[in-house]
């Protein structure tokens, strides 16, 4: 039996303009450049630099700032009519009186160098080889990966020299073939493992006591080496710490991984633009916002004067109706993009000024002892935005402050509560323990109860598997491998 029935139901979508505002907030200033280029391609009703000749008063961005929460995007409010203002200077044109000529784009010179691969191969024609033989060189070169190794079985190398280059061989050839690509630069490239990179290395060096002591303890004590058992190694070569000291020093200057160490690889280097900039300024924080966030937008004349043309034209047939429809979609567009940005601007600095006041004792002196425990909702708290706005902000946003440059949800942990009932930042405890850990005797390391059982008597009471979760979280490897003879 079929029934009918009428339900009503609330919910909550995000509108289309909501969902792409949210995406351009988190985005960094880099790709934020990137997507603003689009977006002047693809519409024409949208403009950059300055509207008219006349120059206009810059505002600072604390006083834009001020009216934040009125001023919202409404997009089912945008009114066509808008765009026929004769205001010379419309409200929606952005600029920043922070830009300055270092934040104008820089184009590089192109500079043209060999791949990785490629310089090995120059390399070889130095050496003199038959044809077959060439070809099994270039081959096993090209079998080397980013690190410099050769990551492959010789039999398997054999195998597709003959599938796929009709060259038939064995494996002694081909090991025979290897001992000349360990003679290519960078020392080291080549090697099958760890153990042997560090060994063709060692070889290439001008013998000495320590080294001639290095090598054999690569060659044949390489495990011992690996778990730190000096005592084995001292007790097998009959030497002095400081002998094996000079041996482990030699072996420590050495590089694990030699085709990295080549500056004309191809690997793309990622340079930080920050988002934000933090000085100190007569003993007070000032922050700025990058001046490439804000660009000088305007909507094209142009475009009003067409659609003004077309309102007052007597003609009304189907033509006319497209060409009003689509200029009309453009400058909704071009308004949207511009008071959308204008949002993101303003997001932006409200969050990170929330940040900075938060945690402004470490902003004013660079201990990270000094960082309040902060999470996502504190922030929004603050600023009256959703936690996974700040999100947003946080997660791809950089600021540069007087102690370097950092990623903002760094800034961001957990509270903990010490022996007088304070809550404390986590960040606060993992500085501690690595200050610990710094200071420690290198010869005996401190194990992960001891290092619980020091922080305890600094007041911090927390257990040894969360000493261990800090410690790796900071990188810092088991007591054992601290070990330094």
């Amino acid at each position: 039996m079929l029934k009918q029935s009428l339900q009503l139901k609330l919910s909550q979508k995000l509108s289309p303009q909501q969902i792409q505002l949210m995406k351009l907030i988190q985005l960094p200033t880099l790709a934020f450049e990137q997507r603003l280029k689009e977006e002047l391609i693809e519409n024409p009703a949208l403009e950059s630099g300055k509207e008219n000749e006349s120059t206009h008063e810059e505002d600072n961005y604390a006083d834009e700032y001020d009216d934040f929460d009125n001023d919202r995007i409404e997009t089912e409010d945008i009114n066509i009519d808008e765009y026929l203002s004769d205001d010379e200077t419309p409200e929606y044109k952005l600029q920043a009186n922070n830009y300055s000529k270092d934040d104008e784009d820089y184009e590089a010179p192109i500079i043209a160098f060999d791949s990785f691969h490629q310089d090995l191969l120059n390399q070889l024609n130095t050496f003199i080889l038959t044809d077959e033989n060439r070809a099994i060189a270039e081959f096993l070169v090209g079998s080397i990966d980013d690190m410099g190794y050769i990551r492959r079985e010789i039999q398997d190398v054999v195998d597709d020299l003959a599938f796929t280059q009709g060259i038939y061989t064995d494996e002694a050839t081909v090991e025979k073939i290897l001992t000349i690509v360990h003679e290519l630069e960078p020392s080291g490239v080549g090697a099958r493992n760890l153990q042997e990179c560090l060994l063709l290395q060692l070889r290439h060096k001008t013998p000495t006591d320590a080294i001639e002591l290095a090598k054999d303890i690569i060659e044949n004590q390489f495990d011992s080496f690996t778990k730190k058992h000096y005592d084995k190694l001292l007790q097998k070569y009959g030497v002095t710490k400081d002998q094996l000291r000079n041996a482990i020093d030699e072996i420590e200057k050495l590089n694990p991984k030699p085709g990295s160490a080549y500056v004309g690889n191809s690997r793309i280097v990622e340079h930080i633009t920050p988002d934000f900039t933090i000085k100190i300024v007569d003993g007070e924080l000032e922050l700025s916002l990058n001046g490439r966030n804000a660009p000088e937008l305007h909507v094209s004349k142009d475009y009003q004067e067409m659609l003004q043309s077309y309102k007052e034209s007597s003609k009304n047939n189907n033509a006319q109706k497209d060409a009003v429809q689509f200029i009309k979609q453009k400058l909704d567009g071009a308004k949207w993009f511009i008071d959308a940005i204008k949002q993101r601007q303003e997001t932006l600095y409200v969050t990170m000024r929330a940040i900075v006041d938060y945690q402004e004792e470490y902003f004013m002196t660079g201990d990270e002892t000094k960082l309040k425990p902060m999470i996502l909702k504190d922030i929004a708290d603050v600023i009256g935005l959703d936690i996974s706005t700040v999100s947003r902000v946080a997660n791809s946003k950089y600021v540069d402050t007087p102690y370097g440059t950092h990623l903002i949800k760094n800034f961001f942990s957990e509270a903990m509560v010490n022996d007088q009932g304070e809550e404390v930042s986590t960040i606060e405890i993992k500085k501690i323990l690595q200050n610990i850990i710094n200071d420690e005797e290198k010869s005996k390391p401190y194990p992960d109860d001891k290092l619980a059982e020091l922080l305890k008597e600094k007041g911090y009471p927390i257990a040894r598997r969360t000493v261990a979760k800090y410690r790796e979280q900071l990188d810092i490897p088991v007591a054992r491998m601290r070990k330094r003879i």
